[in-house]
């Protein structure tokens, strides 16, 4: 940016700090947690996987992602294009779930959704697959960034569905990508410009299926630390019915001047 003193123009920059927390919950039904997150605020990587399969694959799938991708991104060289780099590591972390469950029969179908959160400087990238979703509140207005990719949000998308319907669909639960089901997977990426004051939330589908946009949206508002926050949003998940594993990850922007 610039500013004028004494009629003169003098460059100045700006710094972008980001600070995170996050909670995860197996919830009120679920025996085990199939959740997993990371995140590295100094290489600016933030990570939600809620993996599926049977016995403890999904787990197993989740985990191998979150630690495929944070390995990949922290170990990236400097100059390297960070959302080309962050695709590379979600397509090995898909190898790498893919092949295990390749040669272990027992861990045959298991797979895991996935969304990332990564930042250099003002820019962010929000990649994901699957339905665990991104959004941003900006403002004192959320708006979700990522698309699920899921049967009922997809025929929505195409206008065969209405979102009243889809909630009620008893397909809700149709993911159609994920990582390691395929041997290739794509993500879905979205560019943006961060500004001060933004917060992202990363979460798995068991907060979103418990919690409506207007709550998670009234109770972000808060001026509360972010691990307040996080754990506010999986006690209104579990008050909600807590059916699934609840996951969140909160990451926050502030811009100063240099």
């Amino acid at each position: 940016m610039c500013k004028l003193c004494d009629g003169r123009i003098i460059l100045t920059s700006a710094v972008v700090h980001y600070s995170a927390a996050a909670v995860t919950d197996k919830g009120r039904k679920r025996s085990s947690n199939e959740d997993a997150f990371g995140f590295s605020v100094e290489h600016g990587v933030f990570v939600v996987c809620d993996g599926m399969g049977g016995a403890a694959a999904g787990e197993i799938a989740s985990s191998l992602a979150v630690d495929e991708v944070l390995r990949l991104l922290t170990a990236r060289a400097g100059d390297a294009d960070l959302p080309t780099v962050a695709e590379q590591a979600i397509s090995a972390a898909n190898a790498t779930i893919y092949s295990r469950s390749q040669q272990n029969h027992t861990l045959n179908g298991m797979g895991t959704t996935m969304v990332s959160l990564v930042t250099e400087e003002r820019r962010a990238w929000v990649l994901n697959v699957g339905d665990s979703r991104c959004y941003r509140l900006r403002g004192g207005k959320l708006e979700q960034i990522s698309l699920d990719h899921s049967l009922v949000d997809e025929q929505v998308r195409m206008g065969r569905m209405s979102t009243e319907e889809a909630l009620r669909s008893p397909l809700r639960n149709v993911i159609t990508r994920a990582l390691g089901t395929q041997s290739r997977v794509s993500p879905d990426t979205f560019e943006l410009e961060a500004k001060s004051g933004d917060l992202f939330l990363l979460c798995s589908d068991g907060l979103t299926r418990e919690v409506p946009d207007t709550l998670i949206e009234s109770i972000l508002s808060a001026d509360v630390p972010l691990n307040e926050l996080c754990s506010r949003l999986v006690d209104a998940a579990n008050k909600a019915g807590g059916q699934d594993n609840i996951t969140c990850v909160l990451v926050r922007a502030t811009v100063q001047a240099a």
